[in-house]
């Protein structure tokens, strides 16, 4: 299962740390008001908005940025009108994409999403084609540092979690979406606290390519996250370590 959500992981971590933050907070911003808006302000019982917050308090979210993102998605503000929508396309090669957009436009985010796919050789597909591929899945990652990689995979395992994916400098835990909040409950009641924690959209088998044709890939997949109204982009492309490093030493 690895790859392309490790990859994910890992732009999100560096953008929290570079000139990217503003677009970052105003993406984090829209994904706190479209979680109050769902399931209201509080984080004690709403569980996604908690699992936002989290996410925007590790990119350094300043906390009058989040409180003013949860009143407006509450009613309690004047804000922007939100709405999700999710697109579907294939990339270079065939790759599946499943772009999540939060939006005030829903003809400029499609127009947008549209022409980004013609830019980079794939096209926008109709709602359906490739949302088969993927399924919804819990998705918690912790960097091996303090804790031996064969005690997170027990204690992963022992919490309720489907599957386990170590690697050098990160471990990527997989849940069934119902067992996600006992498996995070429980890696934080032993002392281990995930880097992060997210129901997302894994796919159920991943493709391989060559180095040039994963890079084309990956440009595209870059394009569509720099969108201001894309939140996530999911694929089933395989992504080795080797290829992720010499993508970022290129684009470096």
């Amino acid at each position: 299962m690895s790859g392309h959500s490790k990859w994910s992981t890992i732009k999100r971590k560096k953008a929290a740390m570079d000139a990217k933050r503003g677009k970052l907070f105003t993406k984090l911003g829209r994904e706190l008001a479209i979680a109050a808006r769902e399931g209201g302000p509080d984080p004690e019982v709403n569980f996604k908005l908690r699992l936002v917050i989290e996410k925007a308090k590790a990119a350094n979210m300043p906390k009058e940025n989040i409180e003013r993102a949860i009143r407006r998605g509450a009613g309690l503000e004047k804000g922007e009108a939100l709405e999700e929508v999710t697109y579907e396309g294939y990339g270079p090669h065939g790759v599946a994409l499943l772009v999540h957009v939060v939006t005030d436009n829903r003809n400029r985010a499609v127009s947008e999403v549209r022409r980004t796919f013609s830019r980079h050789g794939g096209n926008l597909g109709e709602a359906g084609c490739v949302a088969w591929l993927f399924e919804s899945k819990g998705y918690l990652t912790v960097e091996p540092n303090d804790h031996a990689p064969e005690q997170l995979f027990e204690a992963a395992v022992e919490a309720g979690a489907e599957d386990v994916v170590i690697s050098d400098d990160l471990v990527e835990i997989y849940t069934d979406p119902s067992n996600f909040n006992q498996v995070r409950d429980a890696l934080i009641a032993a002392g281990i606290t995930p880097d992060s924690a997210q129901l997302s959209m894994i796919p159920k088998s991943l493709m391989s390519l060559g180095v040039k044709e994963t890079t084309q890939v990956m440009s595209l997949i870059d394009a569509l996250e720099e969108l201001d109204d894309v939140q996530e982009v999911y694929s089933n492309l395989e992504i080795t370590d080797e290829v992720l490093l010499q993508y970022e030493q290129e684009k470096a």
